[in-house]
């Protein structure tokens, strides 16, 4: 199981790696963007990842659990995407804007400040899910859309702050860490590790690819 873990998060570290370069384009383009505006386009790709999260957590548990229940589903489909998208979005990037120093930095938890936007969006994927399950598309677009969440993060803290090449590359890394492990983590590994039959929890690769 290890080693399939780490086979996985190597073979999804290059498109990771372009998402986290579009994060740094995006960022240099929309660096001057005033706070309200960065915030409510975090409150658009935010719940957009919990979104795809969901239906792609759920959506690997359903395909791969004998006879699983609607409970189990919606219980693992659910902690497994609002909990890991805040720490995508909002804890790791929260660090990065901590260890540069950015001036007006704010932990942004979607699921406790918007409440009544992320849980019911959080539903509307698990409800997709329950009755047709898919993971390869959503997967992929659930790469991208965190990346930018978790960039609008940062530029929510990042006010005045001139942006060096060492910050520019620090935040390069933070992005890339911040969607590669809990991306990665909770649409392939935390749905299959409910799944009793250790045959199904072997097959990671080829289940993100259907």
């Amino acid at each position: 199981m290890r080693e399939t873990i780490l086979h996985e998060l190597r073979d999804h570290a290059p498109f990771t790696l372009f998402g986290a370069a579009t994060g740094i384009v995006i960022m240099l383009l929309c660096r001057n963007l005033p706070h309200d505006v960065s915030h409510k386009i975090f409150y658009i790709l935010h719940p957009a990842h919990v979104l795809l999260g969901a239906l792609v957590t759920s959506s690997m548990y359903e395909k791969h659990a004998e006879g699983a229940s609607l409970w189990a589903l919606l219980g693992i489909g659910f902690v497994g995407a609002v909990g890991l998208a805040t720490l995508s979005d909002s804890l790791l990037p929260y660090l990065c804007e901590a260890a540069l120093g950015m001036p007006e930095r704010e932990l942004h938890v979607g699921c406790m400040e918007k409440w009544w936007l992320v849980n019911p969006i959080a539903l509307i994927g698990l409800a997709i899910a329950y009755y047709r399950p898919i993971t390869k598309l959503p997967h992929s677009g659930h790469v991208l859309v965190s990346t930018w969440a978790s960039l609008f993060h940062i530029l929510m803290a990042l006010g005045t702050m001139e942006l060096s090449i060492p910050k520019l590359l620090f935040v390069f890394v933070s992005l890339f860490v911040a969607v590669w492990l809990p991306c990665c983590f909770s649409d392939i590994v935390f749905p299959l590790l409910f799944v009793r039959s250790p045959a199904k929890k072997t097959c990671l690769h080829s289940c993100c690819h259907r």
